[in-house]
């Protein structure tokens, strides 16, 4: 099969996807090490604990079972364990076992965690902003959410990981209804 036939069946990219692609992946991945860095250097967090952190902070009773919170984060679930195993060494945050099923293992985020996630806010904000948002012409910062929202919904449906339970304020879209108080 030749790629234009691949791109025919729906296998290919077009050159416009492709390029778009690449260009993602350039700003993801050099976001990605730029705001690990800051977080490292400002705030003794990588990018990793800062997504845990974060989950957690936003999640009601600053707790998530661990399976809820590979989901969330879209992690696969050893991953999170280990994570949550070096962050509780840190004493960022407990391992409890869940209110919901005694089966399971939720992760609690502690005082020690919410302190050091409240310190790496404004740092990373201000980087975020400095690096992503202050290029951005601001015509286009609308049609970057909605893009972002509908690509989103898209892996929500078409993934392999169940979507998220519950409603967590920062990790939904204001349209997806009203936020919990």
């Amino acid at each position: 099969m030749t790629s234009e036939q691949a791109g025919e069946a729906g296998g290919a990219l077009s050159a416009e996807q492709e390029a778009t692609w690449f260009a993602y992946m350039r700003v993801a991945l050099r976001l990605n090490y730029e705001i690990n860095r800051e977080l490292q250097a400002d705030s003794d967090l990588s990018h990793q604990d800062f997504h845990v952190l974060n989950a957690l902070a936003d999640s009601p009773g600053h707790r998530l079972q661990l399976t809820d919170l590979a989901i969330r984060i879209g992690w696969e679930r050893s991953r999170v364990s280990h994570q949550v195993l070096r962050m509780e060494g840190r004493g960022l945050l407990q391992r409890q076992p869940s209110m919901a099923d005694a089966r399971a293992t939720d992760a609690v985020l502690t005082a020690a965690g919410r302190d050091a996630l409240h310190r790496a806010v404004p740092g990373h904000a201000a980087l975020v902003k400095e690096m992503f948002f202050d290029g951005l012409a601001p015509g286009l910062l609308a049609p970057l959410h909605q893009a972002l929202d509908q690509i989103h919904e898209q892996i929500l449906a078409r993934g392999t990981l169940p979507r998220p339970s519950g409603r967590q304020a920062r990790w939904t879209s204001p349209d997806d209804g009203p936020q919990p108080q």
